[in-house]
C-alpha cells in the first residue's frame, strides 16, 4: 500500500492510503479523516505495514491503524495495537508542545516513535509506556526530517542545515554530536588577490565559500 496527503477546505487534513485491486486492475484509496483538524506534514510505515504514524500542523503526532482487509497478509496485535483494529483507528495521540509536526519515523522494530517538531523539540515515546514521552527542546533552529540508524540512535536535520545525532531508550534523549562539522580555512597570510587569483588559476579550482560536507 501507499500513502497520500490531501489538505482540504479550512486546512482539514485527509490522509490516503491506497492499494491495487488487480480485479479492476486500478488502484483504489482508503482515507483516513478524523481526528486529523489541519495539514499533514509527515506520514511514516511501521515494520509491520498494517500502523501508520501521521504528523500535522494542528501540533499533534498520530497513531492509527492501517490494516486493510483486502491485502492478504493479516495484522497482528502488538503493543500499539493491543486488540486487532479496523482501519482508520485512532490508537495513540501525542501532543507536540506548540510546534507543526514536521517528521516521524518509527524505529527498525517499530517500538519507538521518535518526531520532530517547528518548536525545535525532538520527542521520543516507547510503545510500551504511551502515557511517557521524552521531549528535549533544543537551542537550534527546526528539525524538518529524522532517520534512525539503528534502535539506539537516529539523525535529525532541518534549518540548521547539518544533521544532528541523537541517542533515544526507555530513559530518554541525549545528544550526541554534530555529524556536519564545518572545516576551518586555511589562512592565506598576507596573500594578495592577485596572487590568491594566480594560484587558484594554476590549481584548477574555485573558492566556493560552502563549508559543509554533504
Amino acid at each position: 500500500a501507499v500513502v497520500s496527503t490531501q489538505s482540504g477546505h479550512y486546512g482539514r487534513g485527509l490522509l490516503s492510503v491506497c492499494y491495487f485491486d488487480p480485479e479492476n486492475n486500478w488502484w483504489v484509496s482508503k482515507h483516513i479523516k478524523k481526528p486529523i483538524r489541519s495539514t499533514i506534514l509527515s506520514v511514516d510505515w511501521h515494520p509491520s505495514n498494517h500502523l501508520i504514524a501521521v504528523g500535522s500542523c494542528d501540533f499533534k503526532c498520530r497513531v492509527f491503524s492501517a490494516a486493510l482487509k483486502e491485502m492478504t497478509d493479516k495484522p497482528q496485535t502488538s503493543l500499539w495495537m493491543p486488540k486487532l483494529s479496523k482501519f482508520g483507528t485512532l490508537l495513540a495521540e501525542f501532543d507536540s508542545n506548540n510546534g507543526w509536526v514536521h517528521g516521524v519515523k518509527f524505529s527498525p522494530s517499530g517500538n519507538l516513535l521518535a518526531w520532530v517538531a517547528h518548536d525545535s523539540s525532538v520527542n521520543l515515546v516507547n510503545s510500551a509506556n504511551l502515557e511517557k514521552v521524552h521531549t528535549v527542546l533544543t537551542s537550534n533552529l527546526p528539525y524538518m526530517c529524522l532517520l534512525w540508524l539503528s534502535e539506539a540512535c537516529f539523525v535529525a536535520a532541518g534549518h540548521n542545515m547539518a544533521p544532528d545525532l541523537y541517542y533515544g531508550s526507555d530513559d530518554g534523549i541525549v545528544f550526541g554530536s554534530k555529524l556536519d562539522v564545518k572545516k576551518e580555512k586555511a589562512s592565506t597570510g598576507n596573500m594578495s588577490a592577485m596572487a590568491r587569483f594566480q594560484k587558484l588559476d594554476v590549481q584548477g579550482s574555485t573558492e566556493t565559500g560552502l563549508t559543509l560536507i554533504h
